[in-house]
């Protein structure tokens, strides 16, 4: 199982565009090799050097294991075309929040891609700590992208 985005390579800079200093778009992505007992996928970008710890960019989930990728610009809306649903960044947002560190050292940024054995049914709106409660059983596969961003 792989993602990528074709906007950054793995550990280079995230464009502006894809920022809260930018455009404040979500940036495109591309996956494949799925399992084949995949029901499901998940969706999670986060930021780990977060002064107050893990900072949560996006949550996408109940995304069809026939989808391989999501464009750029994608709605912040409960529900995507194709029905994934968007939980709560830890801006309070639905959908996407673009990088926006403090200003220092630079930030890694992971787009982790969860398999999952099932097909949940969760409400939009969650928020990252109980999606990840939710899915826990489920996962049986990952795969991740990273990029970085500097505000100086």
């Amino acid at each position: 199982m792989e993602i990528r985005s074709p906007a950054f390579g793995y550990g280079e800079p995230i464009p502006l565009r894809y920022t809260g200093l930018g455009q404040d778009v979500s940036p495109p992505l591309e996956w494949n090799g799925m399992p084949e007992k995949t029901k499901s996928l998940v969706l999670i970008v986060e930021d780990p050097d977060a002064p107050s710890g893990i900072w949560t960019h996006w949550l996408v989930y109940e995304i069809s294991p026939k989808r391989t990728s999501l464009a750029e610009d994608q709605p912040k809306t409960q529900y995507l075309p194709g029905g994934a649903r968007q939980g709560l960044n830890d801006f309070g947002r639905l959908g996407y929040g673009g990088p926006m560190p403090p200003r220092g050292e630079p930030h890694r940024y992971f787009f982790r891609l969860y398999a999952l054995d099932a097909v949940l049914d969760l409400k939009p709106g969650l928020r990252r700590s109980k999606l990840l409660r939710l899915i826990e059983p489920h996962k049986f596969a990952e795969a991740h992208w990273m990029g970085t961003f500097q505000r100086l």
